[in-house]
């Protein structure tokens, strides 16, 4: 067999080599970086949860000595444990009057207060079963005229903000950074410059933390491909 015989099998066989590569890839990395993200989720609320439990009681002790098995998730156990029994006990009239106490002592400390009601309001926003704390994603041109990004809005502006601003309408947007989504700015766009999404909450994180490469289905394939489904299923 000649060269110029064999160079097309080799390349063929290169190519399904490095195409069976990437899709391993694409299916391993998410589980990867996920059980890499709740193992060191773990390992941080062991190592500040496990040193305030005594050591007669420390279940992490007790598996490494005995067992030399080093085990973790009994810090986050504990955890769940007593912020569960806290929040019972806050829901009483004994708990609700000391929590009320402990506020207004620490109403009374300027630093701290600030600190305090600040991580509060924060915690209450994102655990309220009821809160629209994001409401949509939106289009805005930022960081200037002609380039866009993807913000959220979480409400509606007012008080001195709108008032100083001149305009009538505006949104309180936050415009996260990529591929990191915790991060990003507080911006308050007017209404009329913003242009809101259809494209569900979800969606519009995952096309942020993917840079872009992964862009989610307009309205219009959504429901396409629901009335495929069905029509499907009919048969």
């Amino acid at each position: 067999m000649s060269d110029e015989e064999q160079k097309p099998r080799k390349t063929g066989l290169i190519t399904s080599l490095r195409n069976n590569f990437f899709t391993g890839l694409v299916v391993v990395l998410p589980i990867a970086l996920t059980i890499w993200l709740v193992w060191t989720f773990i390992g941080f609320v062991d190592n500040r949860v496990l040193p305030l439990v005594p050591d007669r009681y420390n279940p992490f002790l007790f598996t490494s000595e005995r067992y030399g098995i080093d085990v973790r998730g009994f810090g986050v156990v504990i955890f769940l444990i007593f912020t569960t029994i806290i929040g019972a006990l806050a829901k009483g009239i004994f708990g609700r009057s000391l929590i009320r106490m402990g506020e207004r002592f620490v109403d009374r400390v300027p630093v701290i207060r600030t600190i305090y009601n600040g991580a509060k309001q924060i915690v209450e926003t994102f655990t309220s079963g009821s809160s629209q704390s994001f409401q949509k994603a939106a289009l805005i041109e930022y960081p200037r005229k002609g380039i866009w990004a993807v913000g959220f809005i979480t409400g509606t502006t007012g008080g001195e903000v709108l008032k100083k601003s001149g305009q009538k309408e505006m949104w309180s947007m936050f415009v996260p950074t990529t591929p990191n989504p915790t991060s990003g700015f507080l911006l308050f766009f007017p209404k009329k410059d913003t242009v809101v999404l259809d494209m569900e909450l979800e969606d519009a994180i995952k096309l942020i933390i993917s840079a872009g490469a992964v862009e989610p289905p307009t309205a219009a394939e959504i429901k396409a491909g629901k009335a495929s489904r069905d029509a499907n299923g009919k048969k």
